[in-house]
């Protein structure tokens, strides 16, 4: 059974995000943010992690690359619900961003749970401790 490590401050997400993975068959860590995220890390093998981007004990993109630096062979799917008070305005993609410094995937919040199945199966068939980061990263 894969184990997914889910690091969000939302406990809302977490909670739908694990009910649905259970019934996929994958067994689940749930970190209430990032320094519990990473500590869960410390202490635990995982197949893929799934980070929120904006949590509030981590700023912006320091949790995606964190994450990434401390477990570079291990898939990572960021996730962000990120809206803009100036609609107007351009406004930075911070999904591509996320890309940029070690995410294998991105969802934007909210997602279906059909596109957050797809994005983990893309990642874990793709997913080979040596060669997974030299994949074409895509956004979901």
């Amino acid at each position: 059974m894969r184990h997914i490590l889910v690091a969000d401050d939302d406990p809302m997400v977490c909670m739908a995000i694990e009910i649905y993975l259970q019934r996929n068959n994958f067994r689940m860590t749930i970190a209430e943010g990032g320094e519990a995220g990473l500590r869960a890390l410390e202490h635990q093998q995982f197949d893929l992690m799934i980070v929120d981007i904006f949590m509030p004990d981590m700023r912006g993109f320091e949790s995606i690359r964190i994450f990434h630096d401390r477990a570079p062979a291990i898939p990572l799917i960021a996730m962000s619900n990120y809206a803009f008070a100036k609609l107007n305005l351009p406004a930075p993609d911070f999904l591509r961003m996320a890309l940029e410094i070690g995410a294998a995937r991105c969802l934007r919040k909210p997602f279906t749970p059909h596109a957050l199945l797809a994005a983990i199966n893309d990642c874990l068939a793709e997913y080979r401790p040596d060669a997974w980061m030299s994949l074409p990263p895509r956004l979901s």
